[in-house]
């Protein structure tokens, strides 16, 4: 459930899209109606999307905090990025920014994990993962090595299918594609680090 909920954003992005595209007509009169004249029908979609998934993160943040009363910070960076990078999408009617914020999300976070360990010697994987298991200090550093590039090649990966394929299949990749690279790469990870949490447990 936590994990459909972290994706909700990104799976109403998907749906809206998809019924836009649906009834171009109807979605090119809902897209004029709230963002002004200048839209082109083929433009609609991927307007009325971003707006949804903007309102979906806000709404995702304002019920986290009447639950917990407390925010994570990665919640509140995703919203920043979804803001400035959707609402130039909404501001200029161009999709080139809200195809960018995957892009800045992911190196973001690699930049970050690869710069706390260059420039102040913290590994920040570890500080998230060591309360939950134990591990030898050089598989920390390979682990967030590791996230580093993941993080880093999918920004990239994320760009060549922007602008090499058409929006449509972007927008499935962003999904699909992305969600399912890191759920692999997730599951790669934990049968690498087993064998380490067997010799702890055993």
């Amino acid at each position: 459930m936590k994990i459909l909920f972290d994706l909700l954003p990104v799976i109403l992005f998907f749906v809206a899209y998809k019924f836009a595209g649906h009834d171009p007509s109807a979605a090119h009169e809902l897209a004029t109606r709230i963002l002004g004249g200048g839209i082109e029908a083929t433009q609609a979609p991927i307007l009325i999307a971003t707006a949804v998934a903007i309102v979906a993160t806000a709404g995702q943040i304002a019920w986290v905090w009447l639950r917990h009363r407390k925010v994570d910070t990665m919640l509140w960076v995703s919203l920043g990025i979804i803001v400035v990078f959707g609402g130039a999408t909404l501001f200029f009617h161009n999709p080139t920014f809200i195809k960018w914020k995957p892009t800045a999300l992911y190196w973001l976070f690699g930049i970050t994990l690869a710069g706390s360990e260059l420039l102040f010697r913290r590994n920040l994987i570890r500080k998230m993962l060591e309360a939950q298991v134990r591990l030898p200090e050089p598989v920390w550093t390979r682990l967030n090595h590791a996230w580093a590039a993941f993080f880093l090649g999918m920004g990239a990966l994320n760009l060549y299918v922007a602008y090499n394929f058409s929006e449509e299949a972007w927008v499935n990749f962003k999904l699909f594609g992305g969600m399912g690279l890191m759920l692999l790469f997730a599951l790669a990870q934990g049968l690498y680090l087993s064998k380490y949490i067997q010799e702890e447990t055993s």
